[in-house]
C-alpha cells in the first residue's frame, strides 16, 4: 500500500538524497501510521471490553499512543524540511531527532502505565471472558503491525532515517506484545489459569524496551556521534582518488540532520607541487563531495616533503614505531627541522579517547623508542589527536 501511495504522491521517488523526497516519505507513512494504530486501536478496545481482557486493552492504548507518535513523526519531518534561515543557517533537520525524542518519551510513559496497571491486575485478578470476535481482531492486529514493520523498516533504510527505524522496532515490539495477550486468551480458556496481569507486566517491558531503543537512536546524533564507516569510506575513496593528495587525516563530519552535512579534513599533498595546481585540485575535490555526497566540504592542505631521502627515512622508521603499539595508533602530518646537533621530528598521533594509557605516557614511549631505534640526537614533538569518526580495526 505504502509503495502504491509513494508512487502516486511522491514526485521522483527514488531520489532518496533529496530533502524534499525524504520528507515526502516521513510525512506519508505517518499518515499511513495514524490511519492503522487508530483502527487498530478501536479494534481492540473494543475486544477489550467484550473480553474484561486488562492486557488487551493496554494494548489498544498502546496503539493510540502509537497514533499520537506517528503524529509528531509527521509534524517533525514537516519542520525539519524548513528552509534555511538566518537564525538557522544550517536549516531545521535536527527536529526529525527532536519529534523521535519525543516519541520515545511517550512510548516509555504508556510502558510505565501499563506495567502498574497490570501489577493490580496481578495482584486483584478478575476473570478475562473468552471470545472468538476478540481474537479474530487480535490476530488481525498481529498481522498488521507484520506489515507495518516491513514497510517501516524498508522506507528507514531507503531514506536513511533513525526515526523511521525506530517506528519500525516499535510495530516488531507491538507484534511480539500482541501476541503475548493473545496466548494469554487462550490460556485462560483452555486451562483456566488467569495469566492476564502476567502477560500485561511483558508487554508493557516490551514497550519498554522499544521506547529505550528509540530513545537511544534518536539521542545519539543530537549529543553527537561519530560518522557512519561506509560514509567515511566514501569520503576516503574520492578523495584519495585524486594524484595529488597522498592521504587524508583529522576528518570531523558535522551533522545537522539527515541531508545537512559539513566535513572538514585535512589533505597531504607534495610540498614541491605548484600551490595554485593544488588549490584548484582542492576546490575541485570539495565540488565533487558536495554534488556524490550532498554535503558541504572545507579541506586544509597539509604540504608533506616528498623528495628528501632522510624525511622519508624517518617517516617511515616512527611511523612503524607508532603503529606497533596496541590499538588503533596511527600517525600523520610528519615533519622534520634539521639541526647541527639534534633533528626534530614533529608530527601528530591518532589516539583512541579509551586509549589506556595516557597522552603523556604515549608520548614518552614514542620518544623512547625513538632513542632506542635511531639515536639520542633524535627528538619528537608530537600532537595527541582524536579520532572524531569510527576508527578502522
Amino acid at each position: 500500500m505504502v509503495t502504491l501511495l509513494a508512487g502516486i504522491f511522491i514526485k521522483d521517488k527514488e531520489n532518496t538524497s533529496s530533502p524534499e523526497v525524504r520528507q515526502a516519505y516521513g510525512m506519508l507513512t505517518g499518515i499511513v501510521g495514524i490511519f492503522l494504530n487508530i483502527c487498530l486501536f478501536a479494534g481492540k478496545f473494543i475486544a477489550g471490553t467484550i473480553s474484561g481482557s486488562i492486557s488487551i486493552t493496554a494494548d489498544a492504548f498502546n496503539n493510540l499512543s502509537d497514533a499520537g507518535s506517528s503524529f509528531v513523526t509527521l509534524i517533525g519531518f514537516k519542520l525539519a524540511g524548513a528552509k534555511p534561515d538566518p537564525d538557522h543557517p544550517f536549516g531545521h533537520g535536527r527536529i526529525e531527532y527532536v519529534s523521535g525524542l519525543i516519541v520515545s518519551g511517550v512510548i516509555l510513559l504508556m510502558a510505565f502505565e501499563l506495567i502498574k496497571n497490570s501489577v493490580d491486575k496481578i495482584i486483584h485478578p478478575t476473570e478475562v471472558e473468552f471470545s472468538l470476535l476478540a481474537m479474530g481482531i487480535l490476530v488481525a492486529s498481529i498481522l498488521v503491525k507484520i506489515y507495518m514493520y516491513f514497510y517501516n523498516q524498508q522506507i528507514s533504510k531507503k531514506i536513511d532515517s533513525a526515526a523511521m527505524k525506530a517506528t519500525a522496532v516499535d510495530s516488531l515490539s507491538d507484534t511480539l506484545a500482541t501476541t503475548v495477550v493473545l496466548i494469554a486468551a487462550i490460556v485462560a480458556k483452555y486451562t483456566g489459569l488467569q495469566v492476564d496481569g502476567y502477560c500485561g507486566v511483558l508487554v508493557g517491558l516490551f514497550i519498554f524496551y522499544a521506547g529505550f531503543s528509540a530513545a537511544k537512536d534518536t539521542l545519539d546524533p543530537l549529543l553527537g556521534q561519530p560518522a557512519e564507516p561506509e560514509f567515511v569510506e566514501r569520503i576516503e575513496e574520492i578523495v584519495n582518488g585524486y594524484d595529488m593528495v597522498l592521504g587524508i587525516h583529522d576528518l570531523v563530519v558535522h551533522n545537522y540532520g539527515p541531508g545537512r552535512v559539513m566535513i572538514s579534513l585535512h589533505a597531504e599533498v607534495p610540498a614541491d607541487e605548484d600551490i595554485l595546481k593544488i588549490h584548484d585540485m582542492i576546490d575541485i575535490i570539495e565540488n565533487d563531495l558536495k554534488e556524490q555526497l550532498h554535503c558541504e566540504a572545507v579541506i586544509h592542505m597539509d604540504p608533506l616533503v616528498v623528495n628528501d631521502e632522510q624525511t622519508n627515512e624517518l617517516r617511515t622508521a616512527v611511523k612503524e614505531i607508532v603503529e606497533s603499539f596496541e590499538g588503533s595508533v596511527s600517525m600523520h602530518d610528519f615533519r622534520t627541522v634539521i639541526g647541527p646537533t639534534h633533528t626534530n621530528m614533529i608530527f601528530d598521533v591518532l589516539v583512541p579517547f579509551d586509549y589506556p594509557m595516557t597522552d603523556a605516557q604515549v608520548k614518552e614511549k614514542v620518544q623512547a623508542e625513538v632513542w632506542e631505534r635511531l639515536g639520542k640526537e633524535y627528538y619528537t614533538v608530537i600532537q595527541i589527536d582524536r579520532p572524531y569518526t569510527a576508527m578502522k580495526k
